[in-house]
């Protein structure tokens, strides 16, 4: 699948060679082990596997990535691959934006953080198993009206472009582009959610967006980066596909304007899978 998430989690142990992921080597410590349990367990094809079973003891999912924001882990091939997240609230509930595999199981670990109000879905390539975790935790299932017909039984459907308040502290900006309802999820003012807008290029060092796997239009895309920036102040970076970020807010400003110049230049192109920058 070359979907990076496994290289996201083991970098050094499990690299890109001729555009799929590969075991680059063996785990020297215990450190490196657990890295490899975490990509094994987060694999969305489970390609990875351990001599004899895989340890569920050494399942990291849901992981703290700060003491607000956890990576769901257990990546789905329903929504290629994607990377989903758990974002606490101060009141101890909890908000899903977009959606690991869907199990029973899982949605009782993920509820162990606090009670789930609400799954929030970037777009319709991540829609898969929305529903299905809305209903098992009672939550408000949101989607755009542009992807609607990817989750037509949402609770609440965003619509337009202007931003929307979903919860006190948390905001979804319409960012039409990557696919027409496209958006993105920001919260107080030190997270951003931004599905397959843009994410953080290891390869470039950079904010960048997949101009090569843009279904909507690149136009667009431009116009929305260009319509949100001054809106758009985060520190953590946090994409569906790509590696996530932690910056200050005023560097993350600075490349996002870059960004929008550079996204401005480009013109459509045939969607092509192996052309993205990971």
């Amino acid at each position: 699948m070359n979907c990076d998430v496994a290289r996201q989690l083991a970098p050094g142990l499990i690299g890109e060679v001729g555009g799929r992921s590969v075991v680059l080597r063996q785990p020297r410590d215990q450190a490196e082990v657990r890295q490899l349990h975490a990509a094994a367990h987060a694999c969305p094809s489970r390609s990875i596997r351990a001599p004899g079973r895989l340890d569920a003891a050494l399942d990291p999912f849901p992981m703290a990535l700060d003491d607000t924001v956890h990576l769901c882990g257990h990546n789905s091939t329903h929504t290629a691959g994607a990377n989903s997240y758990l974002l606490c609230r101060p009141d101890g509930t909890v908000m899903m934006v977009d959606t690991p595999r869907w199990s029973t199981a899982l949605a009782e670990r993920y509820q162990a953080l606090g009670r789930v109000t609400d799954v929030l879905l970037t777009h319709r390539d991540h829609a898969a198993h929305g529903r299905r975790y809305a209903d098992a935790f009672g939550a408000r299932l949101w989607i755009h009206e542009g992807d609607l017909e990817a989750a037509p039984d949402a609770d609440r459907v965003l619509r337009g472009t202007d931003p929307a308040t979903i919860a006190p502290g948390v905001v979804a900006l319409p960012l039409p582009g990557h696919t027409r309802g496209s958006v993105l999820y920001l919260a107080d003012g030190r997270y951003c959610f931004s599905g397959d807008s843009f994410y953080w290029s290891r390869a470039t060092g950079d904010i960048e967006v997949a101009e090569s796997v843009t279904w909507y239009s690149i136009e667009e895309l431009a116009a929305s980066l260009a319509r949100a920036i001054d809106q758009l102040r985060f520190e953590w970076l946090l994409p569906g596909h790509g590696d996530r970020r932690h910056l200050p807010a005023e560097e993350m400003t600075r490349r996002l304007e870059r960004l929008a110049n550079r996204t401005r230049e480009l013109r459509p192109r045939t969607v092509d899978f192996t052309a993205v920058r990971w």
